[in-house]
């Protein structure tokens, strides 16, 4: 239709078929306002519609979830006040339960106190009855004093020295007797103890620790080692204190001993008499004594080319030196050297990540168990005697405060000190990194040796044969033969009163004398 206006208004001339095609694309574009106007009012009726239904469900949704926490929240009140109530029942049962033991107790009280005032009225019967009995035994002694023409004190101490000689004399006998018979039934007892199975667990676990091997070409120079009357293994044992056993496997000799300085010194010595092909007595102990001295030359060595590694610089030459006994230490089965090695890289890479000294931290990973390993054992722990070693040897305070503190037994006043506790414990704490059985042993054939050691004259102690034996060798000119006697006893009472141990312990007290003269 306003096609066909718009080619008449063109038929009907040029002016007015303007005026007509205006006036119709007026009309044109007024219809399509309308039509989008109505398009528009019916898509937001729509839409509103929509948001209506759409309120209706959320509105209902969110009823049917107030209801059901609704339910929740009563189900969960219903269940704490049964709860409540369970405990109120049981708190009045206990109630009652208390008070019935609190009228038990208030009549025993009183049934005590009864029993208490007989007792006291016995007492006071008792006491005058003493008083006769002193009185008469005061006349008794007088009358004694003047018969025998000595005062009770006289005799008593007479009497006293008289018992002291004899009790001395029928003791050492007794106790013979007494090592005697045991040696003979020591076998028959042990089968009744126990406790014998922790000594094969404790063996089987510090196997690795204590024993070394001395492979041989052949078993002609088991003969040679064990010597004339096996006065060369004696000579060898007493050298070294190490127990050396000699038995049926084929080309090699077992060296025992809690000590690895000891074996590898023993170890060394033996090559070097096997090699040089000279082994009598005399031999041995030079040539253990050089081989001591090799020894600690190594262990400076060793202290040396760890502090090299870990590029730790103006050590103290006491201190590398104890770095390098650590190589033959260990800390609960965990060498004690590679232990160390371990805490100084820990606590070097934890300062680096934290923006702290690293060398200090690695100084101090490496010092921090130096109070294992002196020369003098006091009684003060590790953790102390390390802090006391490293100020003596003008160490940095922080690398001093972390030694000792890595224990907690001092305050730490240091952001090193902590590092070094936590990387120590890093490397302890690995599966199968320690062994506590075999700490123990250790410590206690340690132990032995050192309640030995605290008699005066003794030269030397070794605690052989998985601590089953103590020999104790003793100065001649100090202790006689007697005396010996005397200290062996005094040794294994001290070991039973003050030690825990299975089994039993045999204590050999040894005391040599040598003449020496030279032809010249």
């Amino acid at each position: 239709m306003n096609i066909l206006y718009i080619i008449i208004g063109l038929l009907a001339g040029i002016p007015t078929g303007i005026v007509v095609g205006r006036f119709l694309l007026r009309k044109l574009f007024k219809d399509q306002e309308t039509n989008a106007q109505n398009k528009v009012k019916k898509i937001l009726k729509d839409a509103e519609n929509d948001a209506e239904i759409l309120r209706k469900n959320k509105l209902l949704e969110a009823k049917e979830r107030f209801l059901q926490m609704k339910a929740e929240h009563e189900q969960e009140v219903n269940a704490k006040n049964n709860e409540v109530n369970q405990r109120a029942n049981e708190v009045k049962q206990k109630e009652q339960s208390f008070n019935s033991k609190l009228e038990n107790l208030t009549r025993k009280e009183g049934e005590l106190d009864k029993a208490k005032q007989n007792v006291e009225r016995q007492s006071d019967i008792l006491v005058k009855k003493q008083e006769e009995v002193d009185v008469l035994k005061n006349q008794h002694v007088e009358q004694l004093e003047t018969i025998a023409g000595l005062s009770a004190e006289d005799a008593k101490n007479q009497l006293i020295d008289n018992l002291r000689e004899d009790a001395r004399s029928k003791a050492m006998a007794q106790i013979k007797d007494i090592v005697d018979e045991a040696k003979l039934t020591a076998t028959k007892e042990a089968k009744k103890i126990v406790i014998q199975t922790i000594q094969r667990t404790a063996t089987e676990a510090a196997i690795e620790n204590t024993v070394s091997i001395f492979n041989i070409e052949n078993d002609e120079i088991k003969g040679r080692i064990i010597g004339r009357e096996g006065r060369n293994i004696r000579a060898l044992e007493a050298a070294t204190g190490i127990e050396i056993i000699v038995d049926d496997t084929p080309e090699a000799i077992i060296l025992s001993g809690f000590d690895p300085v000891r074996r590898e010194i023993a170890r060394l010595a033996m090559h070097r008499l096997v090699t040089d092909g000279r082994i009598h007595p005399a031999r041995i102990e030079e040539i253990v004594a050089k081989t001591k001295k090799q020894i600690e030359e190594e262990i400076v060595e060793i202290g040396e080319r760890t502090v090299i590694d870990l590029g730790i610089t103006g050590l103290h030459p006491e201190l590398i030196r104890m770095v390098g006994r650590m190589r033959y230490r260990s800390s609960y089965g965990q060498n004690l050297l590679q232990h160390s090695r371990e805490v100084a890289n820990f606590c070097a890479t934890m300062a680096a990540e934290l923006g702290l000294n690293v060398k200090l931290a690695k100084r101090a990973g490496l010092l921090h168990d130096i109070g294992k390993v002196p020369d003098d054992n006091p009684e003060l722990p590790h953790a102390i005697l390390g802090m006391q070693l490293a100020e003596k040897y003008k160490e940095h305070p922080e690398v001093c405060n972390a030694i000792g503190a890595h224990h907690d037994e001092i305050e730490m006043t240091s952001m090193l000190s902590p590092i070094i506790q936590v990387c120590d414990a890093i490397s302890g704490a690995r599966p199968g990194a320690r062994r506590e059985v075999v700490e123990g042993y250790i410590k206690r054939l340690k132990e032995l040796e050192e309640l030995a050691m605290s008699y005066p004259g003794v030269e030397k102690t070794f605690a052989i044969q998985a601590g089953r034996e103590l020999r104790v060798v003793v100065e001649s000119e100090k202790i006689s033969d007697a005396q010996s006697e005397i200290l062996a006893a005094d040794i294994s009472n001290r070991i039973q009163t003050e030690m825990t141990y299975p089994g039993q312990i045999k204590v050999t007290v040894i005391r040599e004398t040598r003449a020496v003269a030279f032809a010249k």
